[in-house]
């Protein structure tokens, strides 16, 4: 064979190899075809933009015998919590004044804005009112609900007493365009902070008036909605609450350490019971806050709920 043919034939060789090595590489090592794995946290929401209270949350089948993955059904999703950042799908609550008095009668404004700094001036009525305005200190003392007006400028205004030192977490709670947010700052009122203990989980409280109230919750578990329900009595006596708030009463449920904000739903047509449902997300003691009205006051009773 000359040289030019064997050059040729060599060349035709060389080729041959290094396609086969192409090919064998990429079945090693194949390009992903579809999207990028978004990153969960431990609470089950998607990391990146802190949208807390308003993503799916999309559970992988465990094992291939599960139903779901078989029908390609996606697994229901628990209530996710709010209030963990003053920030959430494009809006944010701006507190003009965060550093009370102790014990003096402050008014606090805030403002509810977009992306480019415009306040926000149209909500919906949710729960009878257009924002509701919740603060708590953060060893879940000093609870209260509070209704603020809203200005013509779109500003809100609420008047608030503090009576303890120590750092406090306000809830902007709220509805836009058939949204719920949750949006949470701090307060702050100056001197040194007595921090309370979390009560032991009792079934049993005594509201501010003296009702006596008793929470039936059964085993409450993560992930698993929970029926809480409250009988309320006085002197022995049962009491028959008036509606409050387009319901038989309002639950606030905050979880131990960072304050999250759990979504509760009244569940209406008990006679006997103030009844609610609520998901936990994790195990660990959350404070519930229970308020009722009673010949035409409202009262709050209190109760460590533990979730294992």
């Amino acid at each position: 064979m000359s040289a030019p043919a064997k050059l040729v034939a060599f060349a035709a060789a060389l080729a041959v190899l290094l396609g086969g090595g192409a090919l064998a590489g990429g079945s090693i090592h194949p390009s992903p075809s579809g999207p990028r794995a978004q990153h969960s946290d431990a609470a089950g929401t998607t990391t990146g933009a802190h949208d807390v209270g308003h993503r799916e949350n999309r559970t992988m089948p465990s094992t291939p015998h599960d139903e779901s993955a078989v029908h390609g059904a996606e697994q229901p999703a628990a209530d996710p919590v709010r209030g963990l950042a003053v920030a959430e799908n494009h809006l944010r609550v701006v507190v003009e004044n965060a550093e009370l008095r102790r014990g003096h009668t402050e008014q606090v404004r805030f403002r509810i804005v977009d992306d480019a700094g415009n306040t926000v001036r149209d909500f919906d009525v949710e729960h009878d009112k257009r924002m509701h305005f919740i603060v708590a200190r953060h060893d879940l003392t000093g609870f209260q609900h509070l209704h603020p007006e809203q200005a013509a400028d779109g500003s809100w205004t609420v008047d608030v007493k503090l009576d303890q030192a120590g750092s406090y977490r306000l809830f902007a709670d709220f509805a836009v365009a058939d949204k719920s947010y949750t949006l949470a700052s701090d307060l702050r009122v100056d001197g040194r902070a007595d921090l309370k203990p979390l009560p032991a989980p009792s079934p049993t409280a005594v509201s501010d008036g003296g009702y006596d109230v008793r929470l039936d919750a059964g085993d409450v578990h993560p992930g698993q909605e929970a029926d809480l329900r409250f009988t309320i009595t006085k002197d022995g006596h049962a009491v028959h609450v008036e509606p409050y708030l387009g319901a038989d009463g309002h639950l606030v449920a905050l979880r131990e350490g960072d304050m999250a904000f759990l979504h509760v739903h009244p569940t209406g047509g008990q006679s006997d019971a103030v009844g609610f449902m609520a998901t936990f997300p994790t195990e660990g003691r959350y404070r519930l806050f229970l308020q009722f009205k009673y010949e035409g006051r409202v009262h709050t009773a209190a109760f460590t709920q533990e979730v294992s």
